[in-house]
């Protein structure tokens, strides 16, 4: 692509990695999430990988890194969900919730400003899923890309 995409793909990436965590970070909040924030992070390495050659883009999006993103968010979804079943509680149970810990701040009756540190369990497995969204995402793109022959 011209100096041109490049430029403006190298200046607008952060700007959207910011974006798509900050959707994963304010999910139990705010409409978003987990797959939402996670497929923002994945339009970012999208551009990436069409600003510059695919040879290149691969130097910084390794497809194993991404695997390892995919398989770490979901091992993270899955010990989060079972990690009730450790206390005794049932699968899925939101046991940080009224603790005070991380997350854990109970949520104030009526209109006040948004608290991130409640809604327990959730806001880990939005982690949980962004992670994996990204991941997986990418995997599929670096497929998709990795088929398209250049012309020189």
């Amino acid at each position: 692509m011209s100096r041109i995409v490049r430029t403006t793909a190298d200046l607008a990436f952060p700007f959207i990695l910011v974006y798509g965590f900050y959707i994963i970070i304010h999910g139990h909040l705010t409409p978003g999430g987990g797959f939402q924030g996670g497929a923002i992070l994945a339009s970012a390495m999208l551009l990436l990988l069409l600003a510059y050659r695919y040879q290149e883009s691969t130097r910084y999006v390794r497809k194993t890194m991404m695997k390892t993103l995919e398989s770490g968010g979901l091992l993270l979804f899955g010990i989060t969900a079972l990690s009730a079943m450790a206390l005794g509680a049932g699968y899925f149970y939101n046991w940080l919730s009224p603790r005070g810990l991380l997350f854990g701040d109970i949520v104030e009756v009526g209109s006040s400003f948004a608290n991130l540190n409640t809604a327990g369990l959730i806001p880990i497995m939005n982690l949980a899923v962004g992670i994996e969204v990204v991941g997986a995402a990418s995997v599929i793109l670096l497929a998709l890309l990795s088929g398209i022959k250049e012309k020189i």
